[in-house]
């Protein structure tokens, strides 16, 4: 099994890169487990409490889950990955069954800020895109898939994703073994990783 990380700050274009990888290979050889998933459980909150989650902290991950499940994946067990929902910022009733794969792609913001993640990770890839692009990106997808409004988005990315992103996203680039510029052009990166897979799942 080749796990792939894929890391990158809030609207970076995490998931074009997946589907690029993806869209290359047949769909029985690959899966995608997403940092998302694995927010903490949060039944003991409110719901007025767990809007002041900071959910860019890595202590919102469940990272024990997260690494327990891939090593369970790389031993060939079926998981269950759990569903989280944005609108109640909790995880719901549901889970996802998941199969191992030759190709697991793991990917999320904080995803490489946790060592012992990182270490099952066969290739780290940080997508990289300016803070303009990211925060437009985010407007717009919050706008329009989760809910927000304009103030809530603006007032989130100033307290919370910038000085998040400056603290503990940034710097895990320095673990990436490739670094993908996001530009709708660059095929380059892509085509690098794409090679390495196929290399090893041949």
């Amino acid at each position: 099994m080749l796990i792939i990380g894929i890391a990158g700050g809030t609207g970076s274009g995490k998931t074009t890169v997946v589907h690029q990888i993806m869209n290359e290979l047949p769909d029985t050889e690959v899966a995608v487990i997403s940092q998302d998933s694995y927010y903490k459980e949060t039944n003991n909150l409110s719901y007025e409490e767990r809007t002041k989650i900071n959910f860019d902290h890595p202590r919102a991950i469940d990272f024990e889950l997260l690494v327990d499940h891939l090593k369970q994946l790389k031993a060939g067990n079926i998981i269950e990955q759990p569903v989280y929902s944005f609108v109640t910022h909790n995880r719901t009733d549901d889970s996802i069954v998941t199969h191992p794969r030759k190709v697991m792609i793991v990917e999320g913001i904080l995803i490489l800020s946790n060592p012992e993640l990182r270490d099952l990770f066969d290739i780290k890839v940080f997508v990289h895109a300016d803070s303009d692009e990211r925060l437009i990106r985010r407007l717009k997808r919050d706008i329009a898939e989760r809910g927000r409004d304009m103030d809530e988005v603006l007032n989130r990315y100033q307290n919370t994703l910038k000085p998040m992103h400056q603290q503990f996203i940034e710097p895990t680039k320095a673990y990436a073994d490739i670094i993908i510029p996001n530009d709708k052009y660059n095929t380059v990166a892509i085509d690098v990783v794409r090679a390495v897979i196929n290399q090893r799942i041949l």
